[in-house]
């Protein structure tokens, strides 16, 4: 029986929380599908991905609220709304949907990520020691965040009273106010300090967070078991598939090409035009880049452009498509790419970065259902499938995670793998 539903409303943050629950034993499943069917799942641990973010607020908290209630109607005894650690998408509308839904009188809320530098103080969501509205997430072309105060955020979608709360600790109780309740937290100790209290007073039964509180729950809701550290046998190739323009994941793109990593950018037509990778010239193409695969172990394929996306924004203009078909259109773009090339023998493992880059991917090759394996960094998540039969691996993560050296460091990892094969 499900013991607990995490409702994300991405894939990679679907995974990242997922994760952490298979990290510790935990049998765990990663689904994207709000009508998903509970009786169907075996798991103690379903992630359900809505694919909300990006939806106006009011569709965002129908599919959530219809999600909450059929979780309840299924028995379950747990409910994480997992939020992004930026504070990105519906996250007013989302929660809101969670505690109307759910028939409680309160929600706690608990944002921060410290295990990445992601820190709530008195109310303030920081990233890397600055306001989340002066970090790249602020400038977000595609979803900024305009508040840093988190009240303030989620007061943009939602009625219901919120009240910022400091972390709890031993000598504290929880705040009797109905409503939202953020806690801050700085560290791992304040996540779980007051998370702790909160079970102990029974008001855990619903709750939100990121994968920061997350890591947090398999031990205090009593369900983890022996930590569980897979032998992996990965080729040692690699592909990363970028759809982020985080400016961290670029960061780490010309890192990589630095240390020699082939990098291919798509050009504004490969990205924008309908049906161009089944035309002739797409076909070529598609051979072209399966004989680079084949010629070149570590390899970039990404949808930004060199020294910046204006050739893209102005093939868009002159299509006269808007800034959320763009979004749409580039994730599809690479994600039929990646499903064509998904069987060539050229192919190794495969990194995809960025939420929608991995739906498209997935959708693209009919996959639905991802299980969590690991973390191989904070973040990066490593899942397995199965496709056609046969059980496939994938890395992913989130545009706005890990080191400069993350894609080279990753490298090294599979080449130790690789080198460990039976």
């Amino acid at each position: 029986m499900i013991l607990l539903c995490i409702i994300a409303d991405d894939f990679t943050g679907a995974l990242d929380t997922g994760v952490q629950f298979a990290a510790h034993g935990v049998s765990t499943r990663v689904v994207v599908d709000p009508n998903v069917d509970f009786s169907a799942h075996k798991a103690s641990v379903l992630v359900v991905d809505t694919e909300t973010r990006h939806l106006p607020a009011n569709q965002a908290y129908d599919i959530v609220s219809r999600l909450v209630e059929r979780a309840r109607r299924a028995g379950v005894s747990y409910i994480y709304k997992k939020t992004d650690s930026a504070l990105r998408g519906n996250i007013g509308a989302e929660l809101s949907a969670l505690l109307d839904a759910s028939g409680q009188a309160q929600l706690p809320f608990l944002p921060a990520f410290p295990q990445t530098g992601r820190i709530t103080k008195n109310g303030i969501h920081y990233v890397d020691g600055v306001p989340v509205t002066e970090s790249p997430f602020g400038k977000d072309p595609f979803e900024p965040v305009h508040y840093a105060a988190v009240s303030q955020l989620i007061g943009e979608q939602s009625r219901i009273p919120v009240k910022s709360c400091p972390a709890l600790t031993d000598d504290s109780s929880v705040p009797r106010e109905n409503g939202i309740l953020v806690f801050d937290a700085e560290t791992v100790d304040d996540l779980r300090r007051t998370g702790q209290m909160l079970l102990k007073e029974h008001r855990l039964s619903i709750m939100a967070g990121c994968a920061g509180f997350g890591a947090v729950l398999p031990e205090l809701l009593g369900m983890a078991a022996a930590a569980s550290h897979p032998v992996l046998r990965l080729d040692p190739r690699l592909l990363v598939v970028c759809g982020s323009v985080n400016p961290i994941t670029l960061a780490q793109l010309d890192h990589a090409e630095a240390s020699g990593f082939t990098r291919l950018r798509l050009t504004p037509r490969q990205k924008l035009e309908p049906g161009y990778w089944q035309s002739g010239e797409g076909a070529e193409q598609i051979q072209k880049i399966e004989a680079i695969l084949a010629d070149h172990p570590h390899c970039i394929i990404e949808s930004n452009d060199l020294g910046g996306n204006r050739p893209t924004a102005e093939y868009a203009a002159s299509l006269g498509i808007d800034l959320e078909t763009l979004r749409v259109r580039i994730a599809g773009s690479l994600g039929y790419l990646v499903g064509q090339i998904f069987t060539s023998p050229s192919l190794g493992t495969l990194l995809l970065t960025g939420g929608d880059t991995l739906l498209q991917c997935m959708n693209c090759v009919g996959v639905q259902e991802l299980e969590p394996i690991c973390e191989l960094e904070k973040g990066v998540v490593l899942a397995s499938f199965t496709y056609h039969g046969c059980t496939r691996h994938v890395i992913t993560k989130s545009g706005g995670f890990g080191q400069e050296s993350l894609f080279t460091d990753l490298a090294e990892q599979l080449a130790q793998s690789g080198a460990g094969r039976d």
